[in-house]
């Protein structure tokens, strides 16, 4: 999909479908300590459309006279070229939010596609609320980017694709190369997410870990230019002593794979900013011999999509040219049973010397992530930002909608949940406590990997993690298993499979952040 800035207008005459908006026009407000009693104007505006003659068409249709602008609420009409028009209502003026701009826009895009528009063109003014024209600009090259998405790879039949998309600005070219600019912002971000989205949805005896690790080095040798790759398979693990690690791998047909990426802006000095990101890669887990249900075992394909968030990140802010240095850490297996597969009551040494009564295999992510963390502080990063699917809990505390952040300092959770907010992201801190760390202190050693059943279950198994974070590292945890998986409420998001939700907010923060 190409997507054109017209700034004659030439591309847009051309188009399939022109989109224009409208939002409703209210009565004015009444004086104070009076009612108003005066009859409402008319029920639409659309004094933003620059085209006259398209207005008086809009006016005579005998339609627009019960057409309200409600949202979502769409006129469409054949215009006097032949071309088809839609009118799309946005509602109340001034509760339009960037969020709601890429809602509309994926929505339009949507039913655009479905009706099998190839050329579709957008005028500008009627969406940009923001007062904003770069940002209005680029959230609907985002929206458009994320919603273009399919996964038709094992289809016969292809679904068929938008050719381009005419975004018709009424300013001055002046502001082309604060345009061209953010669009080129908006394909780092939409193509790492839709990337990693394919990473996701990916069938699982495909993508397993070896496979896994190879298709991320190839897309950083071909894409990430600077950035150095190291792959730690099986032998090199086992020297790094993660017993934690490979007791999840233990049951497996492929080996495991650590990767690690790191990325360093072209000015660094000693006083920039070190991230580490470390991802949960279990590319299916069957709950190993503490076995999950059939009906809870379709879609653990998703559950290294904890890893597949952070590389996204990683990926894009790379392209962006991030000024702090980010260490990308993926700890890739999946979790399996065979006659070599950990037991229930097994008890493991992490990297770290900790040992752990395993009593519940299928609590591995933790196990994963415990011994990639303890790796991470040793690269002496400022901070660290851990993502997994970790705890079905989540989903039973936050709901799908929503991302659980948890850590070891407030001042840095804070700036994460401050990047979702500018994404327009669901993120909810919750609390880890001392009762909860004691929770996990075993009888036979040092820490089990579950507690008390049915109790807080993901803030238990972040007190898990927090074991194996040294050196007063700030640290925060993502539990991302509601938001990966499709999103109903948002239309940019795919009907089914990976969401790529959170990508948006550690982008914004790796690239933004202070």
């Amino acid at each position: 999909m190409q997507v054109i800035i017209d700034f004659v207008g030439d591309q847009f005459l051309n188009a399939d479908l022109k989109v224009f908006t409208a939002f409703q026009k209210n009565s004015p407000a009444p004086a104070k300590g009076k009612t108003n009693t005066a009859k409402p104007t008319s029920s639409v505006s659309i004094d933003h459309w620059k085209d006259q003659g398209l207005k008086e068409e809009f006016r005579g249709l005998k339609s627009a006279a019960t057409f309200k602008a409600a949202k979502d609420e769409t006129l469409s009409f054949t215009g006097a070229t032949g071309e088809t028009v839609w009118v799309v209502g946005l509602g109340d003026r001034t509760k339009f939010s960037a969020e709601d701009l890429r809602k509309v826009v994926a929505k339009i895009f949507r039913g655009a596609k479905s009706s099998k528009f190839t050329k579709i063109a957008f005028d500008v003014p009627g969406l940009n609320t923001l007062k904003n024209e770069v940002l209005a600009v680029k959230l609907m090259a985002e929206s458009m980017g994320m919603t273009d998405y399919t996964f038709d790879k094992y289809k016969s039949k292809k679904s068929e694709a938008v050719e381009s998309i005419v975004i018709f600005s009424h300013v001055e070219k002046k502001n082309k190369v604060n345009i061209d600019k953010a669009l080129a912002s908006v394909k780092n971000l939409t193509e790492s997410i839709n990337l990693i989205k394919d990473f996701v949805n990916e069938a699982p005896n495909v993508l397993h870990s070896e496979e896994y690790a190879r298709r991320i080095e190839a897309d950083v040798k071909k894409n990430l230019k600077g950035v150095k790759v190291k792959i730690l398979n099986k032998a090199a693990i086992q020297k790094e002593k993660m017993g934690l690690f490979l007791s999840v791998n233990a049951g497996s047909g492929y080996e495991p794979r650590l990767v690690h990426l790191t990325y360093e802006p072209a000015r660094a000095t000693s006083k920039t900013k070190h991230i580490a990101l470390v991802g949960k890669g279990i590319t299916f887990d069957t709950g190993g011999y503490s076995m999950k249900p059939a009906a809870n075992m379709a879609g653990m394909k998703n559950d290294m999509a904890g890893s597949a968030t952070v590389y996204g990140a990683f990926r894009a802010a790379v392209l962006e040219k991030a000024p702090v240095k980010i260490t990308c850490i993926l700890a890739i297996t999946d979790n399996a049973v065979n006659s070599f597969a950990t037991f229930p009551d097994a008890i493991v040494t992490g990297r770290n010397g900790k040992t752990v009564e395993i009593l519940n295999t299928d609590a591995e992510g933790r196990l994963v992530l415990a011994d990639a963390i303890d790796y991470a502080c040793d690269q002496n990063p400022h901070y660290i930002i851990d993502a997994a699917t970790l705890t079905g809990a989540c989903l039973v505390a936050l709901g799908n909608q929503v991302c659980a952040i948890l850590g070891n300092d407030q001042k840095w959770m804070n700036e994460i949940m401050d990047a979702a907010k500018a994404q327009d992201e669901y993120m909810w801190q919750l609390p880890i406590i001392n009762e909860w760390r004691q929770d996990i202190k075993s009888k036979v050693a040092d820490i089990k990997n579950i507690g008390s059943p049915m109790r807080a279950g993901t803030a238990i198994g972040a007190a898990f993690i927090e074991e194996f974070v040294k050196n007063d590292i700030k640290w925060a945890h993502l539990d991302v298993a509601g938001v990966v998986e499709a999103q109903s409420h948002l239309p940019y998001c795919s009907a089914h499979g990976a969401s790529g939700l959170i990508v948006r907010t550690l982008t914004h923060l790796l690239v933004n952040g202070k």
